[in-house]
């Protein structure tokens, strides 16, 4: 993961260069192992989740492939409903960060035992992890595994029965940089301690270099660890950043796991480019999809560097552009999640909710448009819309709510659009769609009485990247509802990734519409967006704005 408590983000430095190194073909992984027999006693000791045959599956037998987000509950105990809120965007897991008291506060096992609880009224498969570990070796703050095992074991009572429902991580990310080899014997100590002392949950273990396994380490002990675990059920996790940029060096690592029947998670994964790269998630997601393993975005909300929050503010009617892609892209949550068979007895439900009624448009702006429905119904109960706009033939996701309403944004003034809704419930079931609404938003007249200012600066510049920041102020004396700036890159530089508008970048020309949570500025009032784009040799920033076609000043 990138910090969530630190404005420093944590792949540090030496991350870098051995990406690099790698790159340079001066780290080789090692060849793919070979097939790894099922430890004695395997068979006997499968219960609940675990693995067989090299794959995940549940106490049935069915195939469980994990498609969910990472959670900050330790960091934020207050956000009670993430847990719903995630699960009614159609994902089947949540990772749940905890502490095991060495870093952060220690969560105690009543806490524990009500995150669980949490997952299973919300019909979640709970991986729960320690989040101390992180770095172990490069980080002096970190923990060790020896000590994550232990509080493992201390809350022996409250996972002992959970076998169905819940994975144990071990340790978050449990080695940085330093002497990456130094994590094989520790992970392989830790796993005998929990197994002597008598869990017989799915472990899982995270890889070194932060979570990367950029030296191949994980790659090449990952059979002498699983051999090590006497019960078998043992799941590795692969966590893909800024190392993982080319679609042949995901594949790759994937396709060894997969060939040699070792189970494997991308236990966390993020999209966004920052400086030391640009992550190609749609090969992860689609590489995942193919080869039908589990994946687990970072992560919901609460990141100090917000372009890798899914939700702003915690919000789900408020995901980001990641958040959209996570859960409404292709090969995302919403299109290829199946709930776990265990919360639905011996069966599944396979009954798809009736179509929603047709929506209707209110509150048409320059840029958005609010839209309600009837509601659909289910033969248990439907858990959330999805809302996609149609062209021809061609639906592209728009939002989502658990609501029979939802505010669409990121329009383009005096122009026309239809949009349909789609219920959808627990099991992953989808209806049948809407019939279609066609809504044509407001002309861009100008705002009476509105003035404006807009300042941009760099925030920050990598080789052949950068993030920047824009402040939208309304210098007029009533308020803006609904905006579109506009300016051009002088230097040619592109827009990659924006929290806070929309973009559509032709060319050198960006044009910019609000989210729904910058749209309002007061009179006297700003918001401000940001986003990270490329650049060349040179980044001079643009010099003309304009803000629903009038120009603005700059400061």
């Amino acid at each position: 993961m990138r910090s969530t408590r630190s404005t420093t983000l944590k792949q540090p430095l030496s991350l870098l260069v051995a990406a690099l190194a790698t790159l340079l073909g001066l780290l080789a992984l090692a060849p793919t192992p070979a097939h790894a027999a099922q430890p004695a006693g395997a068979a006997a000791a499968a219960t609940g989740l675990h693995i067989s045959d090299g794959r995940l599956v549940e106490g049935n037998g069915n195939d469980f492939v994990m498609r969910g987000v990472n959670h900050a509950h330790t960091w934020y105990p207050g956000q009670t409903r993430s847990l719903a809120d995630i699960k009614a965007l159609g994902a089947n897991t949540v990772r749940v960060v905890l502490s095991d008291g060495y870093r952060w506060t220690r969560n105690t096992p009543e806490d524990v035992a009500a995150v669980i609880a949490d997952c299973k009224t919300n019909r979640l498969i709970c991986v729960l992890e320690v989040h101390d570990t992180t770095g172990y070796g490069e980080d002096s703050a970190a923990g060790t595994l020896d000590h994550a095992a232990d509080y493992w074991i201390s809350l022996k009572d409250v996972l002992a029965g959970q076998e169905n429902y819940v994975i144990v991580d071990i340790g978050n990310e449990p080695w940085g940089n330093t002497n990456p080899a130094g994590w094989t014997d520790p992970t392989i100590a830790a796993i005998k301690k929990l197994r002597a002392a008598g869990l017989q949950h799915t472990l899982m273990v995270d890889a070194p270099n932060w979570g990367q396994d950029s030296q191949g380490v994980m790659r090449t002990n990952a059979r002498s660890v699983y051999s090590a675990d006497p019960t078998g059920n043992l799941l590795f996790s692969i966590h893909m950043y800024s190392v993982y940029n080319t679609a042949q060096k995901i594949t790759d690592y994937l396709n060894a796991f997969v060939t040699a029947k070792l189970p494997l998670v991308i236990g966390e994964f993020g999209g966004p480019a920052d400086q030391w790269g640009d992550p190609d998630e749609d090969t992860m997601m689609a590489a995942a999809q193919q080869l039908r393993l589990g994946y687990l975005a970072w992560s919901w909300s609460g990141n100090t560097d917000p372009i890798l929050d899914l939700a702003t503010d915690f919000d789900p009617a408020r995901l980001s552009s990641w958040g959209e892609r996570v859960f409404h892209g292709a090969n995302g949550i919403a299109q290829t999640a199946r709930e776990a068979t265990v919360f639905a007895g011996t069966g599944t439900d396979t009954q798809a909710p009736t179509a929603p009624g047709t929506p209707t448009a209110s509150a048409v702006s320059l840029t958005s448009v609010t839209l309600s429905w009837p509601a659909a119904s289910d033969n248990v109960a439907v858990t959330r819309y999805d809302v996609v706009r149609l062209s021809g033939t061609t639906e592209t996701a728009v939002a989502s709510s658990t609501t029979t309403g939802v505010t669409v944004t990121g329009l383009t003034p005096e122009t026309a659009y239809s949009f349909a809704v789609y219920a959808r419930d627990a099991a992953g079931n989808r209806s049948a769609r809407s019939t279609a609404v066609t809504v044509t938003t407001a002309k861009d007249t100008g705002t009476p009485g509105a003035g404006c200012s807009v300042g941009y600066r760099v925030v920050g510049e990598w080789p052949g990247g950068f993030q920047g920041e824009i402040t939208l102020r309304n210098t007029g004396t009533t308020a803006v509802n609904g905006w579109t700036l506009a300016f051009t890159f002088p230097s040619g530089q592109t827009v990659t990734n924006m929290w806070g508008g929309t973009p559509t970048q032709s060319g050198a020309a960006v044009t910019v519409a609000s989210a729904s949570y910058t749209a309002a500025i007061p009179a006297a009032g700003s918001v401000s967006v940001g986003f990270t784009g490329t650049k060349g040799t040179t980044n001079t920033a643009p010099t003309s704005f304009t803000l629903n076609g009038k120009t603005c000043t700059t400061s």
